[in-house]
């Protein structure tokens, strides 16, 4: 096991942290987030650095250990870097398209769909064919981007759909005579 909970989080300059017994919030440059730490799991902070340790041995605390760990060291990175997740369109006629601060796709419906962003979200459109999702919480981003690709995702005889950039997709043979 890589015991990931043993790593102490660096908190850089800029980045206010409150503990207020499980309660953890995080203030930077790009905005705020809070989460409430399990009881099985203590976090302290000290000079620059949080650490986070179970306050038991069993399963249970040792592996919300890491997952604390994790959540607490994306929650830094969040707001001082933020999280960006990037899209991409294949299919002729496939489009997307900004409209006010909502997602407007063209995915081979009878209409198009329009996806609203949540708190914290944005949306960038460098091209038609390219989407960025950009927000603090690496969550909501990841969870934005799914929804979005599951609305037409990539399918196996022409690669047609939403995919993530970079993804690499299962291509079949079509019918044979």
């Amino acid at each position: 096991m890589s015991r990931i909970g043993k790593k102490a989080i660096a908190v850089s300059k800029g980045v206010t942290i409150t503990l207020n017994g499980q309660d953890i919030q995080v203030k930077g440059p790009k905005g705020q987030l809070a989460w409430t730490v399990v009881e099985e799991i203590e976090v302290k902070y000290e000079g620059d650095e949080i650490t986070v340790a179970p306050r038991g041995d069993t399963k249970r605390h040792k592996s919300m250990w890491g997952l604390s760990r994790t959540l607490i060291a994306n929650m830094v990175k969040g707001v001082t870097d933020g999280f960006e997740q990037n899209l991409e369109l294949v299919g002729v006629g496939y489009r997307a398209a900004m409209k006010g601060t909502s997602l407007e796709l063209q995915l081979g419906f009878s209409h198009p769909v329009e996806v609203p962003a949540p708190t914290g979200v944005t949306f960038v459109v460098p091209k038609q064919t390219e989407i960025k999702i950009q927000g603090i919480d690496k969550q909501v981003v990841g969870e934005l981007a799914a929804k979005i690709r599951k609305i037409r995702p990539p399918e196996p005889y022409k690669a047609k759909g939403v995919r993530y950039a970079g993804e690499k997709v299962r291509r079949k043979e079509g019918k044979k005579k």
